[in-house]
């Protein structure tokens, strides 16, 4: 009986491992949701030969889908990239977990400033970390540029998008602006002399007249777009994010196509946005979660996404490893003077929002 019994057990024994709670012992994986084009697929492909942890990789485009994903609830990641402001309004909402920093060792190697800047999104950096940090500006394609408007013309001010005449000029050869009136619209404000962070009512719709009277001449308002268009010679001007444009510029350099791509951070001032690394309070797998957070904030590894997408990271020591050339490039890395000129801006109210929201989409529709 004993040994009937025995073989019995033996022969149960591969069925264990249909069962859930087995295979999940058996695959530990990681649900990453993060934006387009914004990591060297190597550092996911070492992290789960390193952890044995298999990275499931989506992304997104605009920061309202990430938020609308996480607002329902049961999104099914474990890993989410939120831009500050949107980060500040999932906090509230409490969409997040409070982070456990015991479990990120690594958070050795933050920037102090930078961590510094985030409080305004996350008070004591609770509940993200940065992963990226840039800043809103101008990528023009520098010959084009001059061909419409003259050599003695200065490229570096938001008038080249805000002046009719000047989009006029420029209508041909192609512009596009960001598709995100919580970027854009902050950005351009130092233009007219307000703070980038202004919750004026008056002041958001100088801005967004502005871009109402100019917006005939804009062939697309798109968030991720642009990189190719510039690339391409599609396009002579676009706003848009710092390493965004710098992509752009190297892929016109590796094509060889004659094209000269610049990036630049407009005299008048401009937005400083921050990309966090933040877990959902309901992710299924908050280990792997903190493992992943973990590795991102090796200094090695935040040098290698640096050196792949051309933004600034959160991590100081990871400077030994960025590539001298985007580490001295003082568009990425902008000098102090230029830091100074750099504001954050915090998320609207609910009313705001709506008001915002509403003169957005007469910007974008013409009605």
């Amino acid at each position: 009986m004993i040994r009937r019994a025995l073989l019995a057990a033996l022969a149960a024994l591969p069925l264990l491992g249909a069962l859930p709670g087995f295979a999940a012992a058996e695959e530990r994986v990681v649900n990453i949701y993060n934006w387009s084009d914004y990591i060297d697929p190597k550092v996911l492909e070492d992290f789960t030969k390193e952890t044995g942890i298999k990275v499931v990789y989506d992304t997104y485009d605009n920061n309202e889908v990430l938020e609308t994903k996480l607002l329902a609830g049961k999104s099914g990641y474990d890993v989410v990239v939120p831009s500050g402001p949107f980060l500040q309004r999932l906090i509230k909402a409490g969409v997040f977990l409070p982070l456990d920093k015991a479990k990120i060792p690594n958070l050795k190697n933050v920037w102090p400033e930078i961590a510094n800047r985030l409080q305004a999104y996350d008070p004591g950096n609770t509940f993200a970390v940065d992963y990226m940090w840039g800043t809103t500006g101008l990528g023009v394609n520098v010959a084009a540029l001059r061909e419409r408007l003259g050599q003695g013309r200065a490229l570096n001010s938001w008038s080249l998008v805000l002046d009719p005449a000047t989009m006029a000029k420029l209508k041909d050869c192609g512009v596009m602006l960001l598709d995100s009136p919580e970027d854009l619209i902050p950005s351009v404000l130092p233009f007219y002399g307000y703070k980038v962070d202004s919750k004026r009512w008056d002041d958001i719709t100088t801005v967004t007249d502005a871009l109402y009277k100019v917006r005939g001449a804009v062939r697309k308002f798109h968030s991720s777009e642009y990189i190719n268009g510039l690339a391409n010679g599609d396009l002579c001007l676009a706003v848009g994010y710092s390493g965004d444009v710098l992509q752009a510029k190297k892929r016109a350099e590796e094509s060889k196509n004659g094209v000269e791509i610049a990036y630049v951070i407009p005299k008048e001032g401009t937005q400083m946005w921050f990309d966090t690394l933040a877990i959902p309070k309901d992710a299924a797998h908050p280990a792997e979660a903190y493992a992943f957070i973990d590795y991102m904030m090796r200094p090695e590894v935040a040098a290698a996404n640096t050196n792949f997408v051309s933004y600034a990271n959160g991590n100081l020591p990871s400077q030994k490893f960025v590539k001298p050339e985007i580490l001295k490039d003082a568009s990425i890395y902008p000098d102090e003077a230029t830091m100074q000129r750099l504001g954050v801006n915090t998320a609207w109210n609910d009313t705001t929002q709506r008001f915002v929201t509403r003169s957005w989409t007469r910007v974008r529709t013409g009605r």
